[in-house]
C-alpha cells in the first residue's frame, strides 16, 4: 500500500478503504516492524562509524560467525531500550539464524517483516473464526474493526514520514509519537470493547505481539531522539528542540504558525467567530442554506483545499454529527455556547456502548470550533452518556461549552487544545488518551446519583511511552449551583486512574473547597498507583492545600522546571495554536 503525504489525507484515506482489513491489519504491524528498524538504523549506523576507527587498512573480510555475531550486537542495541524485548529480539534472532550474510538493519529487516506478516495473517485468520454469542460481542467487534483502520492508517503516517535522513526523522517525532500513542490506544479500546469473557481473552492474545511491537517503536522512537539531542548529530537540529528550550514555538511575525496558508491566517487573525467568512449557514429557521449540521457537511466537497468554515445560527441542534475523517481543516462557529448547542441523549443504560453515546463526534484533522454548545441529556442515572468524543489531531475548542454527566468529554486521541471553555460533569467527565491542555477553563462539577462520587478526570495513558496525558492550566474547579448546597454529601476527586500509566497535571488553577483533601481517587485497589503520573504545581484556593493529599508513589508535588514541560508550547508541540482567535499562553504564568 501507498501512503501519500499528510496534506493529501482525504484522497489516500478513500483509497486505503478499499483495502480488506485483513491486509491492513498485516501491514500495520509490518508498518510497526518497519519504522522500529528504520529508527535504531540511525544508531546503529552512527556505532558502526564509531567502530570502524579501529579496523586496520589491512583488515580481513569478516567470517559468517563474525556477522553473525555483529548482528547479535545490533539486535541487543535495538531492543535494549524497549519493555518487551522478547519479542524485539526473537523477531530479529530468527532471520540471523536462517541467513548469516544479513549484517546490515535493513537485510535484517526484511526477514523480520516477512515473519511478522506471517504471524499477523494467522491471527487475523482466527478473529474471523470467532463465533459471537450476543449482540454486544458482535457490536464490539465493528467498533474493533474501525479502531485498527484508524490504527494501520495513522502507522502508514508514522512510515510515509520518517524520511532517509536522520535530520527529517527529528524533525518528525513528535508527529511519530502523536501517531503511535494513538495506535497504542486504538489497539487497547478495540480490546476494552469487548464484554469480559472467553472473546475478550481471545482478542487479548490476538492483539498481544501487535501491541508490543508499538510500545517498543515508539521505545525505540524516544531512545533515538534523546541520543541525537544529546550528542547533537549533524542534520539532526530542529525546531521542536528549539522550542522546548525557550518554552515558545517557533512562529512568523503576526504569530501565527509557519504551515498555515494565507487563508488560514486571514481567518484566525480574526477573535470572533461572526467576522469569519462562512462558506455556508446553518439555521432552524430556513434563513440559512441548510437547516440541520448534518447537511451541511453531506454538503461540503470532497476536494477542498483550506478551511471549510460553517456558521450555525443560534438553535438547539438535536441531531447526532460526525466530522468525518475526509472532512479536514472544517471549523464550526455559533452564536454563543449557550445559543447554538448540538444535543443528545445516547447513554449506557439504554444499550449503546459508550464510544457511540457522542452527540458529536470529530474524527477529521484540525477540526476547529468557536462559541457552540455540546451537550448530552440522558441525565446521571443513564450513566456513560457522552457529549462530544474527539478524536482530531490538532483540535482546537474556544469558547465553547460541554455538559452532561458521567463522561461528558471524550479527549480519544491525539494532539487537542481548549481555551475559555465550560466543561460540566460528575464522574470522569474528562476522560480519554489525548494529549489534550485545557488553558482558562471553568470545570463546573454537578450533583450526582446519591451513591456516586464525583471524579473530574479520568486519563487512559496505557503505555510509559506515549506521550499523552490531560493538563488544567489557569483554570478554575468549581461546583454547580445546584450541588453546592449539599456538596458536604459527597465526594468530588480530581481525577482517577483509568489505565495503568494515566497522567494528569494540574497547574496554576483555583481549585475550590469542596475537592476531598486527599485529591485523588483510586480506581480499583492498588492498581496504578505506583505507575501513574499525578502532578500539582501552583494552585491556589482552599481545595488546592496538600498537605492531606495521596501518599501513592505516582503522585508528585512538582516545581517549575517540571511544570515547564507540560505548558502549551512544550507539551503540545504547539506551533499550530496561535493565532487561534484567543490570547494563548505557550508557558507558565509565572
Amino acid at each position: 500500500m501507498a501512503f501519500q503525504d499528510f496534506d493529501h489525507l482525504s484522497e489516500r484515506r478513500r483509497a486505503e478503504r478499499k483495502q480488506k482489513l485483513r491486509k491492513r491489519i498485516a501491514i500495520a504491524v509490518v508498518s510497526s516492524l518497519a519504522l522500529a528498524g528504520v529508527v535504531a538504523g540511525c544508531v546503529i549506523a552512527v556505532v558502526q562509524r564509531s567502530g570502524s576507527t579501529k579496523t586496520t587498512s589491512n583488515a580481513a573480510p569478516a567470517e559468517p560467525a563474525s556477522q553473525i555475531s555483529h548482528s547479535q550486537k545490533m539486535i541487543k542495541m535495538i531492543c535494549s531500550s524497549t519493555d518487551y524485548q522478547e519479542t524485539c529480539t526473537n523477531t530479529f534472532n530468527k532471520a540471523v539464524k536462517s541467513d548469516a550474510n544479513l549484517t546490515q538493519p535493513k537485510d535484517l529487516l526484511k526477514v523480520a517483516i516477512g515473519a511478522a506478516f506471517d504471524e499477523v495473517e494467522g491471527a487475523f485468520n482466527k478473529t474471523k473464526k470467532f463465533e459471537f454469542t450476543t449482540p454486544k460481542e458482535k457490536a464490539a467487534f465493528e467498533d474493533c474493526k474501525q479502531l485498527l483502520e484508524d490504527a494501520v492508517e495513522e502507522l502508514g503516517f508514522s512510515v510515509n514520514n520518517l524520511g532517509d535522513s536522520i535530520g527529517k526523522f527529528s524533525s518528525k517525532t513528535p508527529d511519530l509519537n502523536n501517531w503511535l500513542s494513538a495506535v497504542m490506544s486504538y489497539q487497547h479500546a478495540c480490546v476494552d470493547g469487548f464484554p469480559d469473557g472467553k472473546l475478550k481473552t481471545e482478542m487479548q492474545k490476538t492483539m498481544k505481539i501487535a501491541e508490543e511491537l508499538t510500545s517498543n517503536s515508539l521505545a525505540i522512537i524516544s531512545e533515538v531522539s534523546s541520543f541525537l539531542s544529546t550528542f547533537q548529530v549533524p542534520g539532526a537540529t530542529r525546531h521542536l528542540l528549539e522550542e522546548e528550550a525557550s518554552g515558545l514555538p517557533v512562529v512568523d511575525h503576526d504569530g501565527l504558525p509557519s504551515w498555515m496558508n494565507q487563508e488560514e491566517r486571514r481567518m484566525l487573525k480574526g477573535k470572533r467567530g461572526p467576522k469569519l467568512t462562512p462558506n455556508v449557514v446553518v439555521a432552524k429557521d430556513g434563513s440559512g442554506k441548510f437547516k440541520t449540521i448534518s447537511e451541511a457537511l453531506a454538503a461540503m466537497p470532497e476536494k477542498y483545499t483550506g478551511r471549510y468554515v460553517i456558521y450555525i445560527k443560534e438553535g438547539v441542534y438535536d441531531e447526532y454529527i460526525t466530522v468525518t475523517k475526509k472532512m479536514v481543516n472544517v471549523t464550526m462557529y455559533g452564536d454563543g455556547s449557550q445559543k447554538t448547542i448540538v444535543t443528545g441523549n445516547k447513554n449506557f443504560v439504554d444499550g449503546v456502548r459508550t464510544f457511540k453515546t457522542a452527540s458529536f463526534t470529530a474524527l477529521g484533522e484540525g477540526f476547529m470550533a468557536q462559541a457552540m454548545g455540546f451537550r448530552n441529556t440522558a441525565g446521571p442515572e443513564k450513566h456513560q452518556a457522552v457529549a462530544i468524543r474527539v478524536q482530531s489531531d490538532r483540535a482546537i475548542f474556544l469558547n465553547c461549552r460541554f455538559e452532561g454527566y458521567q463522561d461528558t468529554l471524550y479527549v480519544q486521541t491525539h494532539r487537542q487544545f481548549y481555551r475559555s471553555c465550560v466543561i460540566a460533569g460528575t464522574v470522569d467527565f474528562i476522560f480519554g488518551d489525548a494529549t489534550a491542555v485545557f488553558q482558562n477553563c471553568l470545570i463546573v462539577v454537578r450533583k450526582p446519583l446519591d451513591n456516586q462520587q464525583n471524579i473530574v478526570t479520568a486519563q487512559g495513558r496505557y503505555d510509559r511511552r506515549e506521550t499523552t496525558g490531560i493538563v488544567l492550566q489557569n483554570c478554575r474547579i468549581t461546583a454547580d449551583k445546584k450541588l453546592i448546597p449539599v456538596k458536604s454529601k459527597f465526594r468530588t476527586y480530581l481525577g482517577r486512574p483509568w489505565k495503568e500509566f494515566s497522567r494528569t497535571i494540574i497547574m496554576e488553577s483555583t481549585i475550590e473547597d469542596f475537592i476531598d483533601p486527599a485529591g485523588w481517587m483510586p480506581w480499583e485497589g492498588e492498581f496504578a498507583l505506583k505507575t501513574l503520573y499525578y502532578a500539582e504545581y501552583n494552585n491556589k484556593g482552599p481545595g488546592a492545600k496538600l498537605d492531606t493529599r495521596v501518599k501513592w508513589p505516582g503522585y508528585k508535588k512538582i516545581q517549575k522546571q517540571e511544570a515547564a514541560k507540560f505548558t502549551v508550547g512544550t507539551f503540545l508541540d504547539a506551533g499550530w495554536i496561535k493565532g487561534a482567535g484567543v490570547p494563548v499562553h505557550f508557558g507558565l504564568n509565572n
